[in-house]
């Protein structure tokens, strides 16, 4: 194995192992050190990948961020109507409340640890950003009414993460159908009588 596969390995490793225990722990009671050991490195590695806990964390964040929303985006890209993408990928955003990294490490710990605005700079980035297009695209194509795509953003997004969080305490297979059902309600209302 070349020096740079073994780095890449190694920073591997710390990933998997950091994201498994925050998802489990929750982040105020990971240990750095903890982590490298688990992971089969030395300490100093795990401080040279990333600084320290929270620049651990941080990369952690955004892998399961990036995850998501490739996760939201591909549901989304299964259906050929631009109505049924927008409802299968907030569909999926909902489901991935079960998910313990998603709703520990990024709608829990994350906004805190990081803070809210660098949270939403993620969340902007990716989720939001998708949430954004759709919306733009349904308003172009005349299935929603024309107005603002910014507030329905923001409204849909606080939304769902809220429902979110209430999946990821509940973990029961029929409040998510609820929520997706409310979802439904809740979307159907801003299509236009003509869609």
């Amino acid at each position: 194995m070349t020096r740079t596969e073994q780095r890449e390995a190694t920073r591997r490793a710390l990933l998997e192992e950091g994201r498994r225990r925050f998802a489990a722990d929750g982040y105020h009671d990971v240990v750095l050190s903890e982590v490298a050991q688990a992971a089969g490195v030395t300490k100093g590695a795990a401080y040279h990948h990333f600084g320290s806990k929270l620049g651990l964390f941080r990369a952690v964040a955004a892998q399961v961020q990036e995850e998501l929303g490739a996760r939201v985006a591909a549901e989304a890209d299964r259906r050929a109507d631009p109505w049924e993408q927008l409802r299968a990928g907030c569909r999926a955003f909902l489901a991935a409340g079960t998910d313990p990294a998603v709703s520990r490490i990024l709608l829990v710990d994350a906004p805190t640890v990081l803070g809210w605005d660098e949270w939403r700079a993620m969340d902007e980035a990716s989720s939001a950003r998708h949430l954004r297009e759709a919306l733009e695209g349904l308003v172009a194509a005349g299935v929603v009414a024309e107005q603002p795509v910014e507030p329905l953003v923001r409204l849909l997004s606080g939304a769902m993460n809220e429902a979110a969080l209430w999946l990821a305490r509940t973990a029961d297979a029929a409040a998510l159908e609820q929520a997706a059902l409310a979802l439904d309600r809740v979307l159907g209302g801003l299509r236009t009588g003509a869609a």
